[in-house]
């Protein structure tokens, strides 16, 4: 079934932590966009009166502080009607008051933080099943999400993963995520955090899915589930392994690096779309 809503995932920005040994220098020619911009352009497209917005912030492990943070920068924006679902356990998410708040929002949004926290309170939630059913039904409802909010949006998710000099057997871990779009892997902090291996490592494993990788303040939106748009000042890396003519991946050991022949690389920036399910760029 093809989804009427649409999907916004964006590559982070509002994270102050470093993550030790993973951030390189990254030079801009664009001025950045926060995700609360990027998000407030599309929802601006929607013709309604009142735009909810409701945040889920369990993903983060300072989520008070992400509320003061979230509600003022969408205030800058434009955006009053700004509210938060806590889930902190399997009860908050099964809350009627909480089902009711998704089902008359205009758009659920998940930050950042952790992608393992996330799926652990979330996933196999009648929460999920309330934003998944409005999300397949309401052509004006956007499911968005940043950093571990928009890598949890797949049917397959990358959970962790070491930033190495080769690719071994256990590098990495995968899981099942939200299952909101299938066929894709994303990855986020793209450029920032030099995640290209790990993205290429877990488009080998699951060489039918295409690899998404974020760059910071760069979102893709999906319509009708497979056509992406891109925004943002930066760029978005697409890993496609569906002609992948050789590799070791399946019989390999623990000590002996794995190798990939021939997968495609793309690159799409601001303004440009792409098929997702097509694999190819929409003229």
């Amino acid at each position: 079934m093809t989804p009427n809503g649409r999907l916004i995932i964006i590559g982070g920005h509002e994270d102050k932590g470093e993550v030790a040994g993973t951030n390189l220098t990254v030079h801009k020619k664009k001025q950045s966009q926060s995700h609360f911009e990027i998000l407030g352009k599309l929802i601006l497209k929607t013709p309604r009166e009142h735009h909810i917005i409701e945040i889920i912030a369990s993903a983060s492990s300072i989520p008070e502080k992400m509320e003061e943070l979230y509600i003022n920068s969408y205030k800058q924006v434009g955006f009053t009607h700004v509210g938060f679902i806590k889930v902190e356990n399997e009860e908050d998410a099964r809350k009627p008051d909480s089902i009711k708040r998704i089902k008359g929002s205009h758009a659920v949004f998940f930050t950042g933080g952790d992608q393992n926290k996330l799926i652990s309170l979330i996933a196999n939630t009648e929460l999920l099943k309330a934003i998944k059913s409005k999300y397949y039904s309401d052509k004006n409802f956007i499911v968005g999400g940043t950093s571990a909010g928009a890598m949890v949006i797949p049917e397959i998710i990358i959970t962790g993963g070491l930033i190495v000099a080769a690719l071994y057997n256990g590098d990495i871990k995968i899981a099942r995520g939200f299952d909101l779009i299938k066929g894709v892997i994303v990855d986020t902090h793209f450029i920032k955090r030099g995640r290209f291996a790990r993205l290429a490592h877990a488009v080998t494993m699951h060489p039918s899915c295409l690899g998404i990788g974020l760059e910071e303040d760069t979102a893709l939106i999906i319509s009708k589930g497979n056509q992406a748009e891109c925004i943002g000042s930066g760029m978005v890396i697409l890993i496609d392994g569906s002609k992948i003519s050789a590799t070791n991946i399946d019989t390999v050991n623990d000590s002996t690096p794995i190798v990939v022949g021939n997968l495609k690389v793309s690159i799409i920036a601001e303004g440009s779309c792409y098929l997702l399910n097509e694999r190819k760029f929409l003229d």
